[in-house]
C-alpha cells in the first residue's frame, strides 16, 4: 500500500436483518452477529492506520421500526458497550457514542457515560457509536449555536460540531473529517450519515452484509482507498505553466527533427 493510510473511517453497517433473514433466522440474530463483526473490525482498525472509527448503529429514523426490534437494539447496545468496555481498555481504545441521547432509556444514557468516562485516556483508537444519529439534525443544531449576526467559516462551523454537548446534542469532541466511508449491505447511499464531515470522502460501497464484513474486508477497501487520487479539487500538477512549456518545448524540438 502507497500513501498515508485513510485516519478516518466511517462505516454504515448495513445488511444484518437481510442477512439473517437469507438464513432462515429472526432479524436479531442479524444484529447479534453483527456485533460479532464490529468486534473484528475495531481490533483489525489500528493495524490498518485507522485512528478514528465512526460506526452508525442506530440512525434516528430506526425508531420507525417495530418496537420488538427497537427494544431488541437498544439492549444488544447497552450488553455491548458493557462487555467490551475492558477490552477497549486493554487496547487502548477511547469509546465515544454520538447521536441524540434524550430519546435512549435511562440506562443506556448511564452505561453510555461510564464508558465514555472509563476508556477517555485511549490514545491508539477512537471508536465512536453514533445512536439516534442524524447528519441534517447536527447541522441543524450546529447552526443554532452560530452568533447572530457574524461571519462563519468552514472552520468555525465545524467546530460547532464539538463539545461540550449535553444529553440531548450531537457531536462529540473527536470530530474529524472522514477520509473513507464504507457501506455494507449492497445499497449505494449514505442514508443521513456525517453528512457535513464527508464532503471529501471517498466513498466505497460493497455487497458484502455486515456479519460477514471481516477484517480482510477491511484491508480491501484501505487498499482501494490508496489507489484514488485525492485532489480535493485541484490539480494534481499545481503549475500548469510548466507544463505547457514542455509541451512547446518539446513541439519545437519535433519541428527541428522534422517530425512533423
Amino acid at each position: 500500500m502507497q500513501g498515508l493510510a485513510p485516519a478516518h473511517v466511517a462505516i454504515i453497517m448495513d445488511g444484518n436483518g437481510r442477512w439473517a433473514s437469507a438464513r432462515g433466522l429472526p432479524r436479531s440474530v442479524g444484529h447479534r452477529a453483527g456485533v460479532d463483526a464490529v468486534r473484528a473490525i475495531v481490533e483489525a482498525a489500528p493495524d490498518c492506520g485507522i485512528t478514528t472509527l465512526t460506526l452508525f448503529a442506530f440512525s434516528s429514523d430506526n425508531w420507525k421500526r417495530p418496537q420488538t426490534e427497537v427494544n431488541s437494539l437498544m439492549w444488544l447496545l447497552r450488553a455491548y458497550l458493557r462487555i467490551e468496555t475492558r477490552r477497549f481498555i486493554e487496547s487502548g481504545a477511547r469509546l465515544i457514542v454520538i447521536g441524540r441521547r434524550d430519546r435512549l432509556t435511562a440506562r443506556l444514557r448511564t452505561t453510555i457515560r461510564r464508558v465514555e468516562r472509563a476508556t477517555a485516556h485511549g490514545r491508539r483508537l477512537t471508536v465512536r457509536v453514533a445512536i439516534d444519529y442524524s447528519a441534517r439534525d447536527s447541522i441543524l443544531r450546529a447552526a443554532t449555536k452560530l452568533p447572530p449576526g457574524q461571519p462563519c467559516t468552514r472552520e468555525d462551523f465545524t467546530r460547532l460540531f464539538s463539545g461540550p454537548f449535553t444529553d440531548h446534542e450531537i457531536g462529540s469532541p473527536a470530530n474529524s473529517e472522514v477520509d473513507l466511508l464504507i457501506r455494507t449491505g449492497g445499497e449505494k447511499r449514505l442514508s443521513d450519515f456525517m453528512l457535513w464531515e464527508s464532503a471529501y470522502a471517498e466513498l466505497f460501497f460493497t455487497d458484502q452484509m455486515w456479519p460477514d464484513f471481516s477484517p480482510s474486508d477491511l484491508r480491501a477497501a484501505v487498499d482501494d482507498f490508496h489507489r484514488r487520487d485525492r485532489r480535493y479539487g485541484a490539480l494534481q500538477n499545481p503549475n500548469p505553466s510548466a507544463d505547457l512549456a514542455r509541451y512547446f518545448t518539446g513541439e519545437a524540438a519535433d519541428r527541428h527533427s522534422g517530425r512533423r
